[in-house]
């Protein structure tokens, strides 16, 4: 096959994906459509039945969006320009996670002020918000670096010392719940801590974001190994 032949397979083959993936979407409005439909018709008709079939449903659309990812995904690997538009890709949910920290350093700052007009709250309490910021910033400084050298071994030590930051937020969590119940007093100002510790333990999150998107930009939908999600807080109480 010569190269003008090569290059109108090629471009054949992507105008039929274009196209099925044209379908696809079509099909999964025309679904979705449909479960709204159903929906509005039970909540009128008061039928259980019909409202447990509608929620079971959804898992067509579920698995429908699925394929259509993957068809985009295809879509855009398949082409001779596959890895500078991982490039392109990565460096757009980059900028994203990392515009999502600076609102939470702006939050921080924001509740810093609130916290600053009540009394002042014993030294453990801050100081254990200290260490949770001190943790958020090494991994920022971590991920960073991997950045810049496109180190895929510092980015997966970023993703794994994240459980760090979600064991240390997780005790905070605990300890300042505790000081609320012992003196309703406190709880106007451990709340405003509760939600800097927590702007604190999603930045650890976009951390670990940056680090997977490393990742991808390196070595594609290669599989990531497991990661170990250690903030409990939501089961606190439960």
């Amino acid at each position: 096959m010569n190269t003008r032949d090569l290059d109108h397979h090629i471009v054949k083959s992507i105008d039929e994906e274009q196209k099925r993936l044209h379908t696809d979407i079509l099909r999964m409005g025309e679904m979705a459509i449909s479960q709204l439909e159903a929906a509005l018709d039970v909540i009128a008709r008061r039928d259980d039945r019909a409202a447990e079939r509608v929620v079971a449903n959804d898992e067509a659309i579920d698995a429908l969006e699925r394929e259509t990812s993957e068809d985009v995904m295809r879509l855009a690997m398949g082409g001779p320009l596959a890895r500078d538009l991982r490039v392109v890709l990565t460096a757009l949910r980059i900028a994203s996670d990392i515009e999502r920290i600076g609102d939470y350093a702006a939050n921080l700052a924001k509740r810093s002020i609130a916290l600053n007009t009540l009394p002042p709250l014993p030294v453990l309490h801050v100081s254990g918000l200290d260490a949770l910021g001190r943790l958020a910033v090494q991994q920022l400084r971590d991920v960073m670096q991997a950045w810049r050298d496109l180190d895929t071994d510092l980015a997966q030590k970023v993703r794994s010392d994240d459980a760090q930051l979600d064991l240390q937020y997780t005790s905070l969590f605990r300890e300042l719940l505790t000081y609320m119940m012992e003196d309703p007093r406190n709880i106007t100002p451990c709340t405003h801590l509760l939600f800097m510790a927590k702007n604190l333990e999603r930045i650890g999150d976009h951390a670990t974001n940056i680090a997977e998107n490393i990742w991808y930009r390196i070595h594609g939908q290669r599989d990531l190994p497991p990661r170990v999600k250690m903030d409990t807080s939501n089961t606190i109480g439960s």
